[in-house]
């Protein structure tokens, strides 16, 4: 029986980091579609900024700039 494949803690990190940049993104007057396709394409970047330590308000004024 297969065990359930877990996200390591670093990952789920990433992921609700992005959470709340799609939130700052909307707040900054994107929809939560544009929002999402635009962390979708510019996943490489915004994970840059997850690891050089910006909060998801400063990624998102930086991808909103």
């Amino acid at each position: 029986m297969a065990k359930k494949e877990e996200l390591d803690p670093e990952t789920l990190a990433l992921i609700h980091w992005c959470i709340e940049v799609e939130g700052f993104l909307v707040a900054g007057g994107a929809t939560q579609a544009q929002a999402q396709e635009h962390i979708e394409e510019q996943v490489e970047w915004f994970t840059d900024q997850f690891y050089d330590g910006l909060t998801p308000e400063e990624a998102a004024k930086e991808a909103l700039a």
